[in-house]
């Protein structure tokens, strides 16, 4: 697992384009915005916290290197970027449990169960990754 000394994080917006100002939602004005605020309170100058950003940007930043995590409002904002650069091998990592929870970037795979076809690879990256967050201490939320 790598550790980041100054850990870049993006957080999504929840409208589109990040509600452009209040003119397509004001969640992130109202919501998300002080959210961020008491967020970078609470972790002090060892974390970089940007956001809220259209998902469209942060993921092309964090593709870039601006970014060393992305912080998604719902499932499909996160998954279809993961899926386009990493299917199969993509982890989902779900933060602020009392449990380490990690899961394959994919579905349930029930179209294809029983027929011996299924590729365990991207269960294989989610627990090496679980068992790597085990070993060295997990995420803390």
């Amino acid at each position: 697992m790598v550790r980041y000394a100054l850990p870049r994080i993006v957080v999504c917006g929840l409208n589109p384009h990040a509600g452009e100002g209040g003119l397509i939602g004001r969640e992130e004005i109202e919501v998300i915005a002080p959210a961020l605020d008491e967020a970078r309170a609470a972790l002090g100058a060892g974390v970089e916290i940007v956001g809220p950003m259209g998902a469209e940007s942060a993921y092309r930043k964090a593709k870039d290197g601006r970014f060393d995590a992305v912080v998604a409002m719902f499932h499909d904002q996160a998954t279809i970027a993961s899926k386009l650069l990493d299917f199969g091998e993509a982890v989902n990592v779900t933060l602020g449990l009392p449990i380490i929870r990690t899961s394959v970037d994919h579905g349930t795979g029930a179209d294809i169960a029983g027929q011996g076809i299924a590729d365990p690879s991207g269960m294989v990256s989610a627990l090496e990754l679980a068992i790597s967050f085990a070993r060295q201490g997990r995420p803390r939320p």
